[in-house]
């Protein structure tokens, strides 16, 4: 069965100002900055110029000394705008990261759940933007609208040294056009084998444990050289061509200073321009070329952040920030499940079709089924982890997307087949990482799924910290706390899926009294099993086969002790099971 997948998401520009929260006036102000320091680099220029011409033919020392202080306050000016600059962008730059972490990051924790994950590369990719943003890079381009203005001053001093200058500045717009075309496909190979590298070393940190276990170091070791060479070898590819034509536009600046210079006193011995002119032209050609040659020196992380800037604008634009949603009333009476069909992320196949049941307040469903079935699919359909691509899950009569997830959460408790706790305290991930939760709430929840008197008894009781994934814990003390994550706040819908794979006689016994709980209070469990104790607390069954209901009803109805010559089968439906 296949599935065409949809993108009903519109696109919408974003914005780079509007992201980083930068105002007109703030942009203005930055012009207005780079316009005073350029206007304050002619300093130099001026004062040497005064010096050959009227200090040093006059000798006048009081001349000397007032053109110096006046240098140096002008000096001491230019140093506080260009500080001032730089502290804008690094500013602005912040702004761009607080204003869109909280939803890059949001979009980085629910991807994985989409088609077309992206792992952490949105994350890398703010990094690499705020990164430029607070370096030098974009001063640069700020001061390239000035050049005009040093080749104007160029021209008034003679003809030929703007003639000069302006032909320098040439040369140098062709190396950054080069620079460009040369360096966009390196660079654009090194973020896509960087980011194969990352996710690599995320999946190998992930799974240390079996990586120690059965020998695969070496294996995946080999697997990393190769993607890390050819990591490797666009970044230097990329390096090579922005450090060779960086050097090139170094000398070329170098060489049109020394020509200003010899092209100056050619025309002062024909009696063409002052002495003055011959170090004030030299200053200023540099000066005039100095933004090009800044520029084509930061290309590369340029042109990565416009690259990165590229990614997360799509991303931003086809991932749109949740509308306020009207607050509906907490579920209290049912859930229905309609026709749903499931498809799992980067898939186009149906692993679960036409599950069609209803549950009322007080429910206990368990849903078995041989190995592939679907079952672990429609438990996460039933929590709005997958969306159904047919039919629905409602709350009440509400379907799921009706609530925005923070509020939805506080309705559901979910205990996944894998377990995964985070880096902090007991009482942190009990509470969901809340920012002030009740201890109350706390304790009772641990009390519910019976693991209160084992979380005192450590050393820190509930403050204890339990390490990244929960490493500091058992297999059977992470199933347990993660019970207790999933019943924080008494939620209405439970779902848990093999709750007892991990669990001993007293732990199994601890689960049944939860889920009864759960049922007494109201509220409706599902639980997925394949062990025959965790059933004891339900009262409906639901058994699936390929994906699809095979019997659904009570569950003296649907099941029946096993014969003994089939004892590895711990139900058979019964043949008037409904369907």
């Amino acid at each position: 069965m296949k599935v065409s997948a949809l993108n009903t998401h519109k696109h919408h520009d974003f914005n780079l100002l509007e992201a980083m929260g930068a105002g007109r006036r703030i942009i203005i102000a930055l012009w207005l900055f780079s316009a005073i320091i350029n206007i304050l680099y002619l300093t130099g220029s001026f004062y040497m110029m005064q010096i050959y011409d009227r200090v040093i033919p006059g000798r006048s020392v009081p001349t000397l000394i007032a053109l110096s202080l006046l240098a140096v306050s002008l000096y001491t000016g230019q140093a506080a705008l260009d500080f001032f600059r730089s502290r804008v962008l690094s500013r602005l730059a912040r702004s761009l990261d607080e204003r869109l972490s909280p939803r890059v990051f949001a979009l980085v924790a629910r991807l994985p759940l989409s088609p077309g994950g992206v792992g952490l590369q949105p994350l890398r990719d703010l990094d690499q933007v705020r990164g430029f943003l607070a370096g030098g890079g974009p001063i640069g381009f700020f001061d390239l609208p000035w050049m005009p203005l040093y080749l104007a001053i160029c021209f008034l001093f003679h003809p030929l040294i703007g003639l000069a200058v302006t032909v320098g500045a040439l040369v140098l717009v062709v190396f950054t056009a080069c620079t460009e075309v040369s360096t966009r496909k390196p660079v654009r190979e090194a973020n896509q084998h960087g980011s194969a590298r990352n996710n690599l070393a995320e999946a190998c940190r992930r799974n240390a444990e079996v990586i120690a276990a059965m020998g695969m170091s070496s294996h995946l070791c080999v697997r990393w050289d190769a993607i890390n060479r050819k990591h490797l070898d666009s970044h230097e590819r990329a390096g090579d061509v922005v450090g060779g034509l960086g050097g090139v536009s170094k000398v070329a600046r170098m060489m049109l200073q020394s020509g200003v210079l010899g092209l100056g006193a050619y025309l002062v011995i024909h009696g063409e321009a002052s002495s003055g002119i011959i170090i004030a032209g030299s200053i200023l050609s540099a000066r005039a070329l100095a933004p090009l040659e800044q520029v084509i020196a930061h290309w590369k992380s340029f042109a990565g952040a416009r690259q990165s800037w590229k990614r997360l604008r799509t991303l931003l634009a086809d991932h749109p920030a949740p509308a306020d949603k009207l607050a509906l009333r907490k579920p209290a009476s049912r859930l229905s499940v309609e026709s749903v069909g499931l498809v799992p992320p980067n898939s186009q196949s149906l692993v679960v079709s036409g599950v069609s049941f209803v549950l009322t307040s007080g429910s206990g469903l368990g849903i078995i089924g041989p190995s592939a079935s679907g079952k672990s699919s429609l438990a996460r359909g039933l929590v709005g982890v997958w969306h159904p691509v047919r039919g629905s899950v409602r709350l009440d009569g509400a379907t799921l997307d009706q609530w925005t997830p923070e509020v939805l959460g506080q309705h559901i408790g979910y205990l996944p087949q894998d377990i995964e706790l985070f880096d902090g305290t007991i009482g942190q991930n009990i509470a969901r990482f809340a920012p002030a939760p009740e201890s109350d709430a706390i304790i009772k929840a641990a009390e519910q799924a019976g693991v209160h008197e084992l979380i005192v008894r450590l050393p820190d009781g509930y403050e204890t910290r339990i390490g990244e994934g929960g490493m500091a814990l058992s297999g059977g003390q992470r199933q347990r706390i993660a019970l207790a994550r999933a019943l924080y706040n008494e939620p209405f819908l439970v779902v848990m899926d093999e709750p007892n794979s991990n669990l001993d006689g007293e732990g199994e016994q601890a689960l049944t009294q939860a889920i009864a709980g759960v049922r007494k209070r109201g509220g409706i469990v599902v639980v997925i099993a394949h062990r025959p104790s965790v059933l004891a607390a339900v009262d409906q069954v639901l058994i699936m086969a390929q994906g699809q209901v095979q019997a659904f009803g009570p569950k003296e109805q649907i099941m029946r002790p096993a014969k003994p010559a089939s004892a590895p089968a711990f139900i058979q439906p019964a043949a008037a099971g409904a369907a």
